[in-house]
């Protein structure tokens, strides 16, 4: 078991809203914790997660340790844009996790990873991140890198840090972004009232995020952009444009404004928009230095069908409208 001890400093109302603060982690995970008895306030247990602590209390929270989980090979068809000796370029499909996390152990990308490649990726990521140098979200699509040893990891990874490695997306996003071509700047960190969500904020604690956006092609309702990512923070496109007020479209999480913009939309597009549940994001564009052979390598990656369709439909209803 590892323990964490914290004093209450100030008046923070319920215990499970001081641990999700303290801890950094979701109000749903404290009452976890309090409900599974792992939580002592001045020694005694308390297993309610409204109570109240007070002033100067001592909190222990006990929390078991990490379970480890063998990750296996599993036969996930993978769409493999390049491959030689140090790396690998995968053309990611929606739908599909990159690697092992909340109760997800076989059905990633690292197991379609493992089935197709074995032991031949890189450790420097861990046991469940094998050849991960960087991530895309579930539901969006595109390029991605993936390193077969630990030098060619290593170099990549400098290189996103860097920011030496040029990753463009395409988005469609609601409405039409003012100015047309801008950059984003903002520092992002974790939401206080959601901690699986990701929000700009103005504490120094949060990390200095940069989007650069212009727009590709517009349809009143709707617009297609290209974002080029200065930075890699966690859901760094979705919430920079959900920020401006130009939510991704499908965007389950970030999304602000499709309801009011849907109410003008009907056919074939409206039918095809509100069934659309993922986020129109597409990893299309990856330039980076190859580790070893020191060559500029370019990829590009076409829209997936599913964002083609969508684009098909906004062609056609601009035309009736």
């Amino acid at each position: 078991m590892q323990n964490y001890e914290f004093e209450i400093i100030e008046e923070s109302g319920r215990l499970d809203k001081a641990l999700s603060m303290q801890l950094e982690m979701s109000r749903s995970k404290a009452q976890e914790y309090i409900k599974n008895g792992l939580v002592f306030v001045d020694g005694a247990n308390i297993s309610k997660p409204n109570f109240v602590a007070k002033v100067g209390s001592k909190i222990l929270v006990k929390t078991p340790e990490k379970q480890t989980f063998e990750i296996r090979g599993v036969d996930i068809k993978l769409d493999i844009v390049y491959e030689d000796e140090d790396l690998i370029v995968v053309n990611k499909q929606a739908g599909l996790t990159v690697h092992p996390g909340a109760g997800n152990h076989s059905d990633t990308m690292v197991n379609a990873l493992i089935h197709h490649y074995g032991k031949s990726l890189s450790t420097l990521s861990g046991k469940e991140r094998p050849g991960i140098v960087h991530r895309l979200d579930r539901d969006t699509t595109g390029l991605m890198i993936v390193a077969k040893n630990d030098k060619s990891h290593e170099f990549l990874a400098k290189s996103i840090e860097n920011r030496e490695i040029k990753r463009l997306y395409k988005a469609f996003v609601w409405g039409i972004p003012t100015p047309s071509d801008s950059d984003i700047s903002t520092n992002i960190d974790r939401s206080r009232s959601d901690r699986k969500r990701m929000a700009v904020c103005r504490s120094p604690k949060g990390k200095f995020a940069k989007t650069h956006y212009n727009i590709l092609k517009n349809w009143l309702k709707i617009s297609l952009v290209e974002c080029k990512l200065e930075t890699g923070r966690t859901h760094q496109i979705r919430v920079h444009m959900s920020h401006i007020g130009h939510s991704v479209v499908g965007d389950q999480v970030y999304g602000n404004n499709s309801r009011k913009i849907l109410h003008n939309v009907s056919g074939e597009l409206r039918e095809y928009l509100e069934n659309l549940n993922r986020q129109a994001l597409h990893s299309y564009r990856i330039e980076f230095i190859h580790p070893t052979k020191g060559k500029n390598m370019i990829f590009e990656a076409p829209l997936p069908e599913d964002l083609t369709l969508l684009e098909k439909y906004l062609d056609q209803a601009a035309v009736l409208s």
